[in-house]
């Protein structure tokens, strides 16, 4: 009897012991390491448990470069220190750590779309330049905030984020999803990019070059092609790069779009006696996976001599002596060099200087009315008269009539390509 009640003792004592156990790996499993606060896993499931509620989620800007700048000691310090920030603001919610840089702010009432913006509005003058001691320094803090109003609670934790991810891309200081947005369908339609161009990247038809031919001025006959890239999806409809390029920088597959067309692009000009252009991204230059392809490409065939590489130039240049160094070696092998859309985005003249090009690309933003506006015609006077004392050849683009193609020709333009010529086809043909 004795030891049947010792037995019961022992059982009950175990059973505690476990329950204990349980609730501890229970509470680890719920709870931030870093900062004490609870994770995503618990937001997820107090969200689970909640009905009336308002999520919002704030995110350290920069937090990367700060953390790479002064170290991830440092960079633990400043979550530590936000996280107890965010626990003094919001002593009337709960606050999670869900990632990194980001926390979210759980509020135990469902806020309308005018009272959560004020809010908002309250809550990222509070948050400003928030400034943390460490040791001899001092480190600033700035956030960013996202919020939902919505008819539905379901996936309210993507509909903030979904905010969150635009504020950021527009640099707003905070943002707020509605039903009425497109987020979602652009966020779906997104996703359904990402598989066409995998799927078009796996079967080597999916991603093809098109060509689009640009003529002498002066003799009015075609005498190199642009490349362009399209993606063929397996119903056979063709997507333009504005489409599906953005996605594929996102996926980060658009290295092999990249040496897809310069691979078929050298294939069809091995036959075809035009000179041809590819375009470049600051990002492919500087990727040495690219641009090692680019120079054996240039080394094993005979085609340095027909082929210019044209700069984008909406991409803003970070390291003018990567670039530098990248159109050195591809013109030791015999290839030219082009700055495309100038006149669209960083253009200054300093640029050309840095980086020398044998050819100037007109952006058809200045060419499509010059015909018509005379300040669109005094800045490519200026840009035809800068490029001509240093040698350097102009093409126009976007030349979609006759009478802009007369004023290019009177401008002194030297080459030009536009739908008035021909628009881009698969087929390369004079």
């Amino acid at each position: 009897m004795e030891q049947q009640r010792m037995l019961e003792a022992r059982i009950q004592e175990l059973s505690c012991e476990l329950e204990l156990t349980r609730k501890k790996l229970l509470s680890q499993f719920y709870i931030d390491t870093l900062t004490s606060l609870p994770n995503l896993y618990k937001l997820r499931y107090d969200l689970e448990e909640m009905n009336d509620f308002t999520l919002i989620v704030v995110d350290i800007d920069n937090f990367k470069l700060l953390n790479d700048f002064y170290g991830f000691i440092v960079g633990d310090f400043v979550l530590e220190s936000f996280a107890t920030t965010l626990k003094d603001e919001f002593k009337d919610a709960k606050v999670y750590r869900i990632a990194g840089d980001e926390f979210a702010i759980l509020k135990h009432e469902k806020m309308n779309f005018y009272a959560l913006r004020e809010y908002l509005g309250i809550l990222i003058q509070r948050f400003s330049h928030l400034c943390y001691q460490y040791a001899q320094t001092e480190i600033f803090v700035d956030c960013t905030f996202s919020s939902c109003v919505s008819y539905e609670q379901d996936d309210i934790f993507s509909k903030v984020n979904m905010a969150l991810k635009y504020a950021k891309e527009k640099r707003l200081k905070f943002w707020i999803y509605e039903d009425m947005m497109q987020l979602s369908k652009e966020y779906e339609a997104n996703l359904k990019y990402a598989t066409k161009i995998r799927k078009a990247i796996v079967e080597s038809s999916g991603i093809v070059p098109y060509f689009q031919p640009i003529i002498d001025n002066k003799t009015g006959k075609i005498v190199k092609f642009e490349t362009l890239s399209r993606l063929v999806d397996k119903e056979g409809i063709i997507h333009s790069p504005n489409n599906f390029i953005p996605v594929a920088k996102t996926i980060k597959v658009y290295d092999k779009i990249t040496t897809t067309i310069i691979e078929k692009s050298f294939e069809i000009f091995t036959k075809d006696p035009f000179d041809f252009s590819v375009n470049l991204s600051f990002e492919d230059i500087i990727n040495p996976h690219i641009s090692e392809f680019i120079i054996t490409k240039l080394k094993d065939s005979a085609l340095g001599e027909r082929v210019t590489f044209e700069l984008l130039e909406s991409d803003q240049v970070h390291d003018f002596a990567e670039v530098v160094r990248f159109f050195n070696e591809i013109r030791r092998h015999g290839a030219k060099v082009a700055i495309d859309d100038f006149g669209s985005g960083f253009s200054n003249f300093s640029y050309i200087i840095k980086l020398n090009p044998d050819f100037i690309k007109i952006d058809g933003s200045l060419i499509k009315n010059i015909d018509v506006d005379k300040n669109a015609q005094m800045i490519v006077e200026t840009i035809v008269d800068f490029s001509k004392k240093l040698g350097i050849q102009t093409v126009a683009e976007f030349v979609h009539s006759s009478t802009v193609l007369s004023a290019v020709k009177t401008l002194g333009i030297d080459f030009s390509q536009g739908y008035f010529i021909d628009r881009p086809s698969p087929q390369v043909s004079s």
